[in-house]
């Protein structure tokens, strides 16, 4: 009873979820950039701003290559989850 249960309820968020044709495809884009290479860029930039600050003795430079990190950071946890998400539905569908 209770797998049948949680059966409608996955089935009904499935069919309340409306997502825009721009999100979709958007998402659909950004699927195919491997979730490895936002922390490559975020690893990256931390390195810039350390050589940026310490090196070139430019403090506001490095911070701007720092806040960076943050936003990198959020963008490949929100691909992963989307691709996660993706898995999902087509395990339920079938």
């Amino acid at each position: 009873m209770a797998t049948e249960d949680s059966s409608q309820i996955k089935q009904d968020r499935i069919e309340n979820v409306h997502e825009g044709q721009l999100t979709r495809q958007i998402e659909t884009q950004t699927a195919k950039i491997p979730s490895i290479n936002y922390l490559m860029l975020a690893v990256g930039s931390m390195g810039i701003s350390a050589f940026t600050s310490l090196v070139l003795k430019n403090r506001s430079l490095g911070n701007f290559f720092g806040l960076w990190v943050p936003s990198l950071l959020v963008i490949g946890m929100y691909n992963k989850l989307v691709k996660i998400e993706a898995h999902l539905d087509r395990q339920l569908m079938h």
